[in-house]
């Protein structure tokens, strides 16, 4: 085999050479990365290659993506405390800027381990809302939001067009509603058939599950996330002192 063979993809490349910059100072906390088009030239990939390296870094939590500003370093410690948060990342995601596909966005039952987080009884109606993410040349991960009727009353949530910033940001600026706080559960499992068709996997293909709730300034439960990633495209990265 030839050492082409042992190199990983482009895009993580990418994520490995932006991540020097950052450590040595060339990217310090707070500057603007590069445009996306200054990205394909200076590395020569597609946009779409690029895109999915910007997504691994903000889903790691070494960058944040503002709607019409582009990507900027984040300001993080040498030893991260906070490491890699999916839900966060996908809570600042911006659909409308990352190829986001609104699936569905309804007023629905809740399923039971949906009520038992948001402290609602079995079955009660909440607001869902299915995206689907692509890094350009296929399908990348499924965000599904789960929100209370009077947290997603006024807002996009229920609405079928793709938002102009972040689920964060957009109930903040809507409701005067803080997120605060978040309980991150991950696992790994098969995808359900739903999952399985929107992502383009086999059934017996792995995928990366995150399952947070989201919780307000009052210590409410308000939203639930729901994360789940094709495990051959995704790594999930921490690191923390002892």
């Amino acid at each position: 085999m030839s050492l082409e063979e042992f190199a990983p993809p482009k895009y993580a490349q990418i994520v490995q050479a932006i991540k020097r910059k950052i450590d040595d100072g060339t990217y310090p906390p707070g500057s603007l990365l590069p445009s996306e088009t200054q990205l394909v030239r200076e590395f020569n990939v597609s946009r779409p290659t690029v895109v999915r390296a910007l997504q691994v870094l903000q889903l790691r939590g070494f960058i944040e993506r503002e709607h019409g500003k582009g990507s900027y370093v984040k300001a993080v410690s040498a030893i991260p405390e906070e490491g890699s948060r999916p839900s966060r990342a996908a809570l600042d995601r911006v659909e409308a800027d990352e190829k986001g596909t609104v699936v569905e966005a309804r007023e629905t039952a809740a399923p039971a381990v949906v009520a038992d987080l948001l402290g609602v009884p079995a079955a009660s109606v909440v607001v869902m809302r299915r995206v689907l993410f692509s890094d350009g040349e296929r399908p990348s991960d499924l965000v599904t939001l789960w929100s209370l009727l009077d947290v997603a009353k006024g807002t996009g949530l229920g609405g079928s067009e793709p938002l102009a910033t972040g689920v964060r940001h957009h109930v903040q600026s809507v409701k005067g509603l803080r997120l605060v706080n978040v309980v991150e559960r991950l696992g790994a499992r098969h995808p359900e058939s739903s999952e399985a068709e929107l992502l383009g996997l086999d059934e017996s293909a792995a995928v990366i599950s995150v399952t947070a709730n989201v919780f307000d300034s009052t210590a409410r439960p308000v939203l639930v996330v729901d994360l789940v990633m094709p495990g051959e495209l995704h790594e999930l990265e921490d690191a923390y002192a002892l």
